[in-house]
């Protein structure tokens, strides 16, 4: 298929909707948190964090099914297949009265909701290639940036007015809902002609041709590194400003301002990228995202929290940059891969998703009374991202002196 730097609207929407269904599945649940746990005979706080970084698990895995299978079976019958499972195991987590039980279904419920995330880019790529596919990924993130925005107000609004269970209810009906827009609007992007014969073999040879790669390896590394970083501020944020700045109600509302942050900067994105380059705007944000983090843990390593203004500027500061790296990260990464768009999709998500989620746990057991914990975090990941980012600027340099002297 041809590919043509066309901006279609609907599309953009339609792929942002399908991410949104996993953004309301995390971050309309944080408010609700400590609620759950007490439902669910939870006596230790942090075991809370459990309901977020459990569906991430799931999110890495089931990337690894419903990647390769779109490849040979295409798109649209994935997303549909994965929204099913989602559906059962949301069924699960409102009747189960059982902690263990509710964190299985998470994971399921992140199995299913990996279908929609990975195939949503693995069209992206069927459709788009280059600086353009990067403008487009920004755009689409953008827009799916609004869910976190909001996300917690609207779950904090169904807790208030129902019960945590209604924000299970909601998010099904909302994502029943995209799941018919989808089916009406959105075309299969794979056409059968494009499509790998499905083998039980595809899973190895795909991995190889990505190994084959070393940039997109590299970059996914960087992914997992950055994802990591931002999950343990999801995993965190309702322990931090609820229980550690004692903010309550302002808890939504100070979340949707870092959700803000990223969404801004994916917005900047999309109107610099063809400009300035994918590449050299993911370095500058990697190197923003470890002087930032290193900063703040210069200025408070005695671990005494600095005051709320304070510490949301640096998380402003800190989401800004994530902001420039989220869909580049996956842009550069996809670049090499577009005959194998859903592999490579699925592969990229799994190993970064996977990487993140013990990340997140090993860091967030240790954000007990004090924020230092989470900026340490950052720094150290910032920096290896950074290194990596410096290495494969190195290599590109080397490759374009090699071109010119050939």
């Amino acid at each position: 298929m041809k590919k043509s730097p066309v901006f279609k609207f609907e599309f953009v929407a339609l792929m942002a909707s399908l991410m949104s269904i996993v953004a309301l599945s995390i971050d309309a649940l944080l408010p609700a948190l400590p609620e759950i746990g007490e439902s669910l005979n939870v006596t230790t706080a942090s075991d809370n964090q459990l309901l977020i970084t459990m569906i991430f698990l799931g999110l890495g895995f089931g990337q690894l099914i419903f990647g390769p299978l779109s490849d040979s079976f295409g798109r649209k019958p994935m997303v549909y297949f994965g929204f099913a499972i989602f559906v059962i195991a949301s069924i699960v987590c409102v009747t189960t009265k059982n902690f263990e039980v509710m964190i299985i279904a998470r994971v399921f419920q992140g199995i299913g909701l990996s279908s929609p995330r990975t195939i949503s880019i693995a069209m992206t790529r069927d459709a788009f290639s280059g600086d353009f596919m990067a403008k487009i990924l920004s755009i689409i993130t953008m827009f799916f940036i609004l869910i976190p925005i909001i996300a917690p107000t609207y779950g904090q609004f169904l807790l208030h007015l129902f019960n945590w269970q209604a924000i299970f209810n909601v998010n099904l009906i909302i994502g029943l809902l995209i799941i018919v827009w989808f089916y009406k609007r959105q075309p299969e992007t794979l056409e059968k002609e494009r499509r790998i014969k499905f083998t039980p073999a595809i899973f190895i040879t795909g991995t190889r041709e990505f190994l084959r790669h070393k940039e997109a390896v590299a970059l996914t590394f960087v992914s997992g590194f950055i994802t990591g970083s931002f999950m343990v501020y999801l995993s965190t944020s309702q322990q931090i400003f609820q229980d550690q700045y004692q903010l309550g109600e302002l808890f939504p509302y100070i979340f949707a301002s870092t959700a803000f942050a990223v969404g801004f900067a994916t917005f900047t994105n999309s109107r610099l990228v063809i400009r300035f380059g994918a590449f050299q705007i993911t370095y500058i944000a990697t190197l923003a995202f470890a002087v930032n983090s290193l900063l703040y843990v210069l200025l408070f390593y005695s671990g005494n929290n600095p005051s709320v203004h304070i510490l949301v500027l640096f998380f402003l500061l800190q989401f800004f940059a994530v902001g420039f790296l989220f869909g580049n990260l996956r842009s550069l990464a996809m670049e090499p891969l577009g005959h194998i768009a859903g592999i490579g999709a699925a592969i990229n998500g799994f190993v970064s998703t996977v990487m993140a989620v013990p990340i997140a746990t090993y860091i967030g057991s240790f954000v007990v009374d004090s924020v230092l914990p989470l900026f340490i975090g950052f720094s150290i990941f910032g920096l290896l991202s950074l290194g990596i980012m410096l290495y494969l600027k190195q290599q590109r340099k080397e490759v374009r002196l090699a071109n010119v002297g050939g």
